[in-house]
């Protein structure tokens, strides 16, 4: 749906760096990736700022031609963007983009990234901080490699059988860190491999054994999730595996009181 299809970016944005000042960064007429961060959830999971300056880094050491980085944040108080962009020191421009005046993105997390060609339109789409695969297939188009989707299809298949993709946590004390885990059961003929596990809030973590399973076996997803602040939540665990159904989306809800 979004492949080749071109983003309008609002006429006049404005960039800032550190919330401080206001600066004329104009879009241009060159390869970019463009991320967007809307005002749900947890901005300083969802941002991770660290690894995107790891990430620009690693870009500019592999270009073979300029890449832009253009941020657009819609937070639900700039003031705690402002803080989080100097408490990390990212001196990069940002777009606080107060009236949320770009394009109807996907509302996943994993969705609302994007590497753009010159004309603006959609190369990949995926977040390159929450999934090394995708990182993988931005750096392959960056450097001017091919990627061939359909080689996916040369990887063996298997079928995977999920327990239950929801989990609620009820009502709990916000500052105790709570438990789940989900069960994945090989039900196919070959091997089942993780190749990934992507979750969209740092709050939220996950683990697992790296062994393949063996068809008829199942593996076990623990997942951990320590609140920063009190509230209702609904997290998602994003499983990438050599499985038809991949990737498995799983979510953990509840209300930390």
């Amino acid at each position: 749906k979004w492949d080749g299809k071109e983003i309008l970016f609002p006429k006049s944005p404005i960039f800032t760096i550190k919330g401080k000042d206001t600066i004329l960064y104009p879009i241009l007429d060159e390869y970019k990736i463009l991320t967007y961060v809307d005002s749900i959830g947890c901005t300083s999971c969802k941002l991770k700022l660290s690894q995107w300056k790891e990430f620009m880094a690693l870009v500019d050491s592999v270009k073979s031609e300029s890449i832009q980085f253009l941020y657009f944040f819609y937070p639900k108080r700039s003031a705690d963007v402002c803080q989080l962009l100097r408490a990390e020191d990212f001196d990069y421009p940002i777009c606080i983009d107060e009236q949320d005046s770009l394009n109807d993105f996907p509302s996943e997390i994993a969705f609302q990234t994007f590497l753009l060609d010159k004309n603006n339109r959609v190369l990949a789409i995926g977040n390159p901080i929450h999934n090394s695969k995708i990182k993988e297939i931005y750096l392959k188009i960056i450097q001017g490699g091919e990627v061939k989707l359909d080689g996916e299809k040369n990887v063996i298949q298997t079928k995977v059988n999920v327990d239950k993709s929801v989990i609620s946590l009820g009502h709990f004390d916000w500052q105790k860190k709570q438990k789940a885990s989900f069960v994945l059961k090989n039900i196919g003929k070959s091997l089942l491999v993780i190749q990934d596990v992507n979750t969209s809030c740092g709050c939220t973590e996950v683990t697992y054994s790296k062994e393949p399973v063996r068809p008829g076996d199942s593996i076990l997803l623990n997942v951990s999730y320590k609140a920063e602040t009190p509230g209702s939540f609904n997290k998602t665990i994003t499983v990438y595996c050599n499985a038809n159904s991949s990737p498995i989306v799983l979510r953990i809800t509840g209300d930390a009181e």
